[in-house]
Order: C-alpha cells, then structure tokens, then sequence
C-alpha cells in the first residue's frame, strides 16, 4: 500500500543523488552557458525589456536538458542489479516511480532559480512587465514536469542509460517541434497536431494567461508518461 513516507524517502533519495554526481553541476553549467548566451546575444541586439526571447528557447533546451537528467532514475538501477532491492523494501511501484518524478521535477526548478537573474538584471536597466515573466516560469516548470515525466517512462524502459536519454529525446523533441510543422499535416489534422504540440502550451501560460485547457495537456501528459512507466516497470518485477 502507498505511503506519503515511503515518496518522501525515495524523493530525498534520488534529489540527494543529484547532487553528489558531477553530472549535476555539468548539466546545470551547460543549461546557463546555453540559456545565458541565447538571451543576452538577442537582448543586446533588439535592446528590449522583456524575456520573450529565453523563454522561446526554453522548449528546445528541456528536449535535450531533462532526458540527461531523468536518463539514469530506472537505467542505472536496473544496470547495477538495486532495482531488485529497491522492490524488496515496503515501497509500492507507484511510491517509487512518483519518488523519482518529483525529484526530477525539483532539479529542473533549482535549475532556473539563476535563471532569475536574467529578469532582475533587465528590471534594473528597463521597464519589465512581470506578468509574463511569471507566466514564463510557470509554464516552464510544467514544462520541466511534462518532459520529467517522459524521461521517467524513458528510463523505465531499459537499462541502458544512452538508449533512455536517446528515446526521451526524440518524445519530447517531437512534442516540441510538432506544432512548427503543420504545413505537412493533413489541414482536417491541423488542430489535433497543434494541441499536442508541448511548445504550444507552454508559450500559452508563457504570455501570462493561465488557461485550464493548457494545464490539462500538462497533466495528462505527465499522467500518460508516468503510468505507462507504472505498467512497464510492474512487468518487469
């Protein structure tokens, strides 16, 4: 039977190992330098107050981003023979799968808090408008859960940690450019392929308007993601 303690333990867990891997620090390193030099390079160019131009970019890089992060939370565990371990103690699939989800999802938020400063900096040197800069952060770390979610079901399905990261890729670069190649689809498709596109949505809550048809497509997508690791991982036991 699932328990709060049992995710908070895994939860703790997984964050802990985060941050005792140079990958961690690396990861981070390269999403500033990345995020960094898009921004200022345009910022300075058009000379305008706003981050329209980093969130843009923010879809492409968590396609490439938050599958490194994720790649390992089943691939390793299954490689190194713990997972058999991790399933012996009084943890349910569900406590498991959601421990190492969250703990995903909270990397990729410390991951932009430096981020801010990026907005702090042009507030001190322009007149920002604050609403989409919220909106911003909000849509991208549903984002960050979305794509957590599919790496998690990407890792689930293997145990080789280039092979996860490679599949969560190719999800979460398809959701990310599906909506920028609508002049091949079929016209009677066009609204189908447009709402499945995850850079829709988040460019949506990105201008500051909340909608609920937004926050289901992250919902249900991380619920599709995580429930389809439930049913890989529950067969492999």
């Amino acid at each position: 039977m699932s328990h709060p303690a049992n995710l908070i333990t895994i939860f703790k867990r997984e964050f802990k190992v985060y941050f005792v891997s140079p990958i961690a620090y690396i990861v981070i390193a390269i999403f500033l330098v990345l995020t960094g030099w898009f921004f200022f390079s345009t910022f300075f160019l058009y000379n305008q107050a706003q981050l329209r131009d980093f969130f843009s970019l923010l879809p492409l890089i968590f396609s490439f981003i938050v599958p490194t992060l994720t790649m390992r939370l089943f691939s390793e565990e299954f490689n190194v023979g713990s997972y058999e371990i991790l399933a012996t103690l009084p943890v349910t699939f569900r406590d498991i799968i959601v421990g190492k989800f969250l703990a995903a999802v909270a990397f990729v938020a410390i991951m932009l808090l430096p981020t801010l400063s990026y907005a702090i900096t042009i507030a001190a040197i322009g007149e920002l408008d604050w609403g989409p800069v919220v909106g911003g952060y909000i849509g991208a770390v549903m984002l960050g859960a979305a794509y957590s979610a599919i790496g998690v079901f990407a890792s689930s399905l293997t145990k080789n940690q280039i092979i996860a990261f490679i599949t969560g890729m190719i999800i979460c670069l398809v959701l990310t450019l599906i909506d920028k190649l609508l002049f091949f689809m079929p016209e009677s498709l066009l609204g189908f392929f447009q709402y499945a596109g995850a850079a829709y949505h988040f460019q949506n809550v990105a201008r500051g308007i909340l909608d609920s048809r937004d926050i289901l497509y992250f919902v249900s997508l991380i619920f599709v993601a995580l429930y389809g690791a439930h049913l890989v991982v529950e067969e492999k036991k």
